[in-house]
């Protein structure tokens, strides 16, 4: 079998719960959240900005 199954992923999540706690890992789930939400705000912000400044044809 290869690649990871269902059952590593979920041993792999225990242990690193045990490791960092469920309070610290909510604060790192709640900032990769905002960093993945500014990036696409960014990127949309760009892609509307970008529209502008195509050159005619």
């Amino acid at each position: 079998m290869t690649g990871i199954s269902i059952w590593q992923l979920a041993i792999i999540a225990v242990i690193i719960a045990l490791i960092f706690g469920t309070k610290r890992l909510k604060t790192i789930g709640g900032d990769v959240g905002e960093s993945i939400k500014g990036f696409k705000k960014a990127m949309s912000d760009d892609e509307l900005s970008g529209k502008d400044e195509l050159p005619k044809l």
